[in-house]
């Protein structure tokens, strides 16, 4: 501890040692979606990428991303601020921002309130909030089906005179 009668130290500001007051704990933003396991990436507001998406955990897009997004097995969040013009491919999508583009989810899409999806969605549970904006088809695909499984559309049986 300092005390009156010590000199004050010279040593340079980076050297310090840190303050012993604990910093106070970041808060997450009330619009980003909790991840329950692993690791989850950010594509800032700032930030635009343009091309081919894939990988191993789950990802927020706040920014603009073009081209396709394929995270089997993960999450992929669009947030209010992102806009998305791509094929997404994943175990859940959550849509806050705008969505253009095809999705094809292996357990469910939600679709919030100030969300917009324009394009067709494959998906095990689809949820929809009041005030949504959504255009495309919707192939609600069985559960029982093996995730990662080509998805066949079931055809009308004939009717015999």
């Amino acid at each position: 501890m300092w005390k009156p009668s010590q000199s004050v130290p010279t040593t340079p500001a980076l050297h310090r040692s840190p303050s012993p007051r604990a910093a106070p704990p970041a808060v997450e933003p009330a619009h980003r979606a909790p991840v329950t396991a692993g690791d989850q990436a950010t594509v800032g507001k700032g930030l635009f990428v343009k091309g081919e998406i894939t990988g191993s955990e789950s990802l927020f897009i706040d920014g603009k991303v073009e081209g396709s997004i394929n995270l089997p097995g993960n999450r992929v969040t669009v947030g209010r601020n992102g806009q998305v013009a791509a094929s997404i491919a994943a175990r859940e999508i959550v849509i806050l921002g705008k969505v253009r583009g095809n999705i094809f989810a292996s357990d469910r899409v939600d679709i919030r309130a100030e969300g917009a999806l324009t394009g067709d969605v494959t998906a095990a549970r689809i949820s929809i909030e009041d005030g949504a904006f959504f255009k495309g088809g919707i192939d609600i695909k069985k559960a029982d089906a093996k995730p990662g499984a080509p998805v066949t559309p079931e055809l009308p049986k004939p009717i015999l005179p």
